[in-house]
This record gives C-alpha cells, structure tokens and sequence, in this order.
C-alpha cells in the first residue's frame, strides 16, 4: 500500500507545482522521478518521454502511467496517472470559471505573456539536460540534427521522426554487431 500513496503524492505534487502542459512537466518528472526517487533513469524517463510523444495522451500522464506500472503493475499506473491528472483537475475547474470573469483584464493577458516564458525556459533546460545523455556519439548528434531541422521544416507528427529515428538507430547498431 505504501508504493500506491508514494506513487499517488509524487505525482500529485508534479502535477500541482508545474504548469504549461507535459513538457513543461519535465523538469519536475527527471527531478522528482530520477534524480529524487530513483525509480528511473535519466535514458528510462528519455525513452518514457519518446514514448509517451508516440502514444494518443499527454505526455506527463503517459510517463506517469509507464513509471507506476513499472514500480507496481497496473493498478501503479492508474494510481500515478490519477496523481499526475486530480491536482490538474482541481486547478483547472478553479481557474477556468475565475479566468472567464476576468480574462480581458490586461493584467491577466500579461501574466499569461510571462507564464509563456518561463515554461519555454524550463522546456529549454530539460532539452539540453537530457540531450547531454541521449547525444553520445556521431550517429546520435546526426539524428538530433536531422529530427531539429527536420521539426522546423515539415510539418508533420513527432511520430514520424521519433519512430525514423528509431529505424536508424536499429540499423546502425546491426551495422555495428
């Protein structure tokens, strides 16, 4: 039972100390689930994340989900993944009925300007932390390359670069064996 409230109370306070949707959350996941908790590693939460793009959901909630079924099976990632969504359910029912009172209120447009960002900031921190352990050699800096440009030139689903570059990464490590 401990596991279920640690897992529910973790994800809980991820999901109610940050803001700006699953990327945003980041952060908060590699320093609550890796470097706090340890129930993964930096490479695991990269691969949760890659994942979690790839699949219908929120990113955060899908780490989540992955993370808790990890710890404790199925019912650890319906406990994580309520811990990571109630907080968020809360605040948001909250301030959706305050935010259309007073959303044309110019100091309210100006907080979200702000709010905007910081997440971009903290979006930025997480790339380079985790680009430092995913970019290890030729190949890997080849790929992070080709999928940035790629990213801003084709307007097309994560997917297909996530899962192009899991197709290079197969064939040059056969290449390699």
């Amino acid at each position: 039972m401990k596991i279920y409230i640690e897992l529910f109370l973790t994800f809980a306070k991820i999901g109610v100390m940050t803001f700006g949707g699953g990327m945003a959350m980041l952060p908060m996941l590699q320093r609550e689930i890796v470097e706090n908790k340890h129930w993964a590693d930096e490479d695991e939460l990269a691969d949760y994340y890659a994942i979690g793009q790839c699949t219908p959901g929120i990113i955060a909630v899908n780490t989540a989900t992955f993370i808790g079924n990890k710890l404790a099976g199925i019912s650890g990632g319906l406990t994580a993944t309520a811990g990571i969504v109630f907080p968020s359910l809360v605040i948001i029912m909250t301030l959706a009925s305050i935010i259309a009172m007073y959303s044309h209120l110019p100091v309210v447009e100006n907080a979200f300007a702000g709010i905007q960002v910081a997440v971009c900031v903290l979006i930025f921190n997480s790339v380079v932390k985790l680009s430092k352990s995913s970019v290890v050699d030729r190949l890997t800096a080849l790929i992070f390359i080709l999928v940035l440009a790629g990213s801003f030139l084709i307007d097309i689903s994560p997917v297909f670069f996530v899962l192009a570059a899991a197709v290079v990464g197969i064939i040059a490590k056969n290449k390699e064996a």
